[in-house]
């Protein structure tokens, strides 16, 4: 019986201990939520209180900013009522004195005639100088400047580099021709330069043949030879010109007599404008263009060598066929022409694609091109091509060789090897074909 009185005692107490504790806990509990709602109140409270202190300060702000906008306004508005009064104050007394306002309007109208008259008057100068010393607009290419006085640097170290390397010579620049074609040309260069010192009349020359056989840079290399200047029209500007052509054939002839060493004429395209007068479709401007032609052409010169280029010599008129001296025909190059003029454009367009002839100012600021690198391409090789080129142009083989190098732009490697040659060649060789098959179709001609 004590025990179990014990026993009942000892868990009353831990009852009892158990419900002070839950009230301990309930109670400390209430005074974290109480201390909590406390916290919050008071950053609430300090919330509220910074927004209105940066309220009212940025009200403030825009009332100083408004303030000062205001005082700006009133010192312009001032300036510019101040400055009006004194305009109004002038032209009033300008107004009510007579001898004042016809002094201003004079001077003001002096002052407009003035400036119109110079501007027109040097408008009208210049376009004068420019008609009587200035280059023809038929003129396309030129190694005369533009001017008499433009280019004389230039122009006197490529005279003195001349006299240095001689007039005569053995190389074409990028022009291979035939070796009696090119001996023709040297003999009519040698023949033209000493025409020019014996004061003789220079002869005429047709240069006929398949576009892209060198007809143009043939002409350019035999004036520099011959020690002319050179000047490149061609025959399809003139006939647009209409009723101008005909003045504007006179000036060139004109201006081509003032060169000092003589003039090498060329005339690409003559057909366009020198064919047969009693085509139905030629208009009067046109036979009327060329007969100016015929008229300045009707004597030998001693200043203008006139080289005629066209693709069709039949179609020139008979008047004009007349006055050729010399004929030179220009026919595709062969396997040996085709050899040089691959290894030529190999040279310029592979070998040395990477070099630029720049300052060495410009070369810090500008990117090099990558450099192509040659492996394997031995002459058998480029034999090869120039056999299966057969038919192909000067003008041809150039773009050929600009693929060739496209492609190796194209490669990762930047490499061109024997494979590559051959696959290039090969895709324009086809290119070529069909080009010549499509021709055919349509009835055209190359």
């Amino acid at each position: 019986m004590q025990e179990e009185s014990a026993l009942r005692l000892q868990a009353a107490r831990q009852a009892t201990e158990q419900q002070i504790q839950a009230q301990r806990l309930q109670t400390e509990r209430e005074k974290a939520n109480i201390l909590r709602e406390n916290i919050k109140s008071e950053q609430e409270a300090k919330a509220r209180a910074n927004a209105l202190h940066k309220q009212l300060t940025e009200d403030l702000s825009k009332r100083e900013l408004i303030d000062r906008a205001k005082l700006e306004q009133e010192k312009w508005v001032a300036a510019i009522n101040t400055t009006f009064e004194h305009i109004g104050g002038g032209l009033k007394a300008l107004l009510t004195d007579q001898n004042k306002l016809i002094v201003v309007v004079g001077g003001v109208t002096a002052l407009a005639a003035g400036v119109y008259t110079t501007r027109e008057g040097a408008r009208v100068i210049w376009g004068y100088v420019d008609r009587v010393l200035g280059q023809p607009s038929l003129i396309r290419e030129s190694s005369r400047g533009k001017y008499p006085w433009s280019g004389i640097f230039s122009r006197g170290i490529s005279s003195l580099s001349q006299k240095a390397e001689g007039v005569k010579g053995n190389g074409f620049g990028d022009v291979v021709l035939h070796p009696s074609l090119h001996k023709r040309i040297e003999q009519l260069a040698g023949a033209t330069a000493n025409t020019k010192s014996h004061q003789a009349p220079f002869r005429n020359m047709l240069f006929y043949g398949p576009p892209g056989t060198g007809k143009t840079m043939a002409a350019r290399e035999l004036a520099r030879k011959s020690g002319l200047d050179y000047a490149l029209m061609t025959g399809g500007d003139v006939a647009p010109l209409g009723s101008q052509a005909v003045t504007k054939i006179h000036q060139l002839f004109d201006w081509s007599k003032k060169s000092r060493r003589g003039l090498l004429l060329f005339i690409d395209e003559a057909d366009a404008f020198l064919c047969e007068r009693n085509k139905t479709y030629m208009s009067e401007a046109q036979r009327s263009a060329l007969n100016a032609l015929l008229f300045r052409t009707g004597d030998q010169s001693k200043d203008i060598v006139l080289a005629l280029a066209t693709n069709r010599p039949g179609d020139l008129d008979s008047a004009v066929a007349d006055r050729i001296d010399e004929v030179l025909e220009f026919p595709l190059p062969g396997e040996d022409e085709r050899f040089k003029l691959l290894k030529l454009y190999l040279d310029k367009y592979i070998a040395k694609a990477g070099e630029r002839k720049s300052s060495w100012i410009k070369s810090l600021f500008q990117k090099q091109p990558q450099k192509i690198e040659i492996k394997g391409l031995s002459d058998d090789v480029i034999r090869e091509a120039a056999v299966k080129t057969d038919g192909f142009s000067g003008r041809e083989i150039a773009k050929l060789m600009a693929g060739v190098q496209a492609s190796c732009y194209g490669s990762t490697e930047c490499v061109l090897d024997a494979s590559l040659f051959r696959e290039v060649v090969d895709y324009k060789v086809s290119e070529h074909q069909q080009r010549r098959k499509l021709a055919a179709s349509e009835g055209g001609s190359l």
